[in-house]
């Protein structure tokens, strides 16, 4: 059963690293959470790893010039993992082809810079849809939806182009206003009968990642690693895919589903839970 805390200071002497979600927990898309920025320092100054573990479609050098304008601080984390990056690492393995038409915004144009992880990396060329051998989706452009982007998908399915998704997330919320993902697209295209290639969480490639970041640091075993996050369907569902604890914070996403004000309503939580059918170790209102 899953059991609510009121701050993460109750369990973290348990941990030695804790891989923690971004958007829905430390920031709201425009700025930071303060209580959420002083439970990563006080973790940090017990000892323990902090991974700040997010689906954003851009490279992590990217996001740590983000967090800085969100007012995260540099010294609340050790370092970053981020699905875009999990997504070059396919992109420039050739996953998708050289020739990638690319769907998003302009300022994830940073996810076709080439990555030094990869050795003999294929040169990828932006072209545009009749000229393409995959996809690559960053989100969705300005206030589209995913049916704005029907027909496109239809004639990329038609020609058999993969998709490759560098943010799963299907909804984010940007302060009160809440925005489609790239994991909407990509969940379109796969149910309309196209491929579909996911690398965030909760797909595995993306905490094999993490682990890879946080070995630059200290060597910590699974079992004393915690995974924080407002996603049940990415998030939790990835922690618990993985063998890891994980706290839900349920004042994000399911803030409405889990009566949130403070902490959730107990019942409504366990109602929500076992409708997702998962089973998070703790539960919080909101990361503190």
């Amino acid at each position: 059963m899953t059991r609510i805390i009121d701050s993460f200071a109750e369990i973290s002497p348990q941990y030695d690293a804790a891989f923690v979600d971004l958007w829905g927990c430390m920031h709201n898309g425009l700025t930071a959470y303060a209580e959420a920025v002083a439970a990563c320092h006080a973790f940090r100054a017990q000892g323990g790893a902090v991974v700040m573990l997010t689906n954003a479609p851009r490279p992590r050098a990217v996001i740590a010039e983000q967090l800085i304008r969100f007012n995260v601080p540099a010294d609340c984390y050790d370092t970053i993992a981020t699905s875009g990056d999990s997504a070059r690492l396919a992109l420039f393995a050739g996953a998708i082809g050289s020739k990638v038409h690319h769907i998003g915004e302009e300022r994830d144009l940073s996810f076709f810079e080439p990555l030094q992880m990869v050795e003999n990396p294929v040169a990828i060329t932006r072209v545009p849809l009749d000229e393409a051998e995959g996809l690559a989706v960053t989100g969705l452009p300005g206030d589209d939806t995913p049916e704005d982007w029907r027909a496109t998908l239809l004639y990329a399915k038609a020609k058999g182009l993969p998709l490759l998704c560098a943010n799963p997330d299907v909804i984010v919320d940007r302060g009160d206003r809440r925005e489609y993902a790239a994991g909407a697209l990509a969940g379109l295209y796969t149910e309309m009968g196209g491929e579909s290639l996911y690398f965030g969480k909760p797909q595995p490639a993306i905490y094999d990642l993490a682990r890879l970041r946080l070995a630059e640091i200290a060597d910590v075993p699974d079992e004393r690693i915690i995974c924080i996050g407002d996603g049940i369907a990415t998030d939790i569902r990835g922690a618990i895919g993985e063998g890891l604890d994980a706290l839900f914070v349920t004042g994000g996403l399911a803030a409405a589903e889990t009566r949130t004000r403070r902490q959730p309503d107990p019942e409504a939580l366990a109602a929500y839970l076992a409708a997702e059918q998962m089973s998070p170790r703790y539960a919080i209102g909101f990361f503190r």
